[in-house]
């Protein structure tokens, strides 16, 4: 070695023998890649978008929803699905509290233009009684409440502990914009919510 700084460019488009330099060699340049930090930063947008905007987890507070959902146990809310389209009855949903602050959660039985009302502990959709696999009946013998009429953009809220459940029953049916998701999988403990 001689002592001199020797340098290799990459960059420089190729020569031919003449010295011109040739257009279709192409140029290789290293590629840089971001820092770990910007990296780091963008999955962390990410999932706190997704959660904003897709799935949200949430836990039962109250024992309304029994023996549903009890108190403690981790849920998964869906909060695209109503982007689209309007909650269906059967629904197990999160809505901003008609009576106060906060979310609760609770059983969709009635939607826009349905007559629900619920006659000897029995809930009566449109006229016609429903069987409710999963609900508390206990102390509902002798309960008779309606029958109340649902206005169009609006559902009827029931928890399933209907001896308990502070619900439409009291705040009337709440309208599908105050409704923030619907319950998609109950997480810990893994446990079926279908009826």
């Amino acid at each position: 070695m001689d002592g001199r700084a020797h340098l290799t460019v990459v960059d420089a488009p190729a020569a031919d023998a003449d010295g011109a330099s040739d257009p279709d060699v192409a140029v290789r340049r290293p590629r840089r890649r971001p820092p770990g930090w910007i990296v780091a930063g963008l999955v962390v947008v990410l999932v706190v978008c997704v959660q904003w905007l897709v799935v949200e987890p949430a836990t039962v507070r109250g024992d309304s929803m029994a023996p549903t959902l009890r108190p403690g146990e981790h849920l998964a809310i869906d909060k695209l699905t109503y982007r689209f389209r309007a909650p269906r009855v059967g629904e197990l949903v999160i809505a901003h509290d008609p009576s106060g602050g906060g979310t609760i959660v609770k059983r969709v039985v009635a939607v826009g233009g349905d007559s629900v009302g619920i006659e000897d502990g029995v809930l009566v959709r449109n006229g016609h009684p429903v069987v409710e696999s999963y609900t508390d009946k206990d102390g509902m013998d002798g309960y008779f409440h309606g029958p109340v009429s649902v206005p169009s953009g609006f559902v009827f809220l029931l928890g399933d502990n209907r001896a308990t459940s502070v619900d439409s029953r009291s705040f009337g049916p709440v309208s599908i914009d105050a409704i923030e998701g619907r319950v998609v999988a109950q997480l810990w403990p893994p446990r079926s919510l279908t009826g």
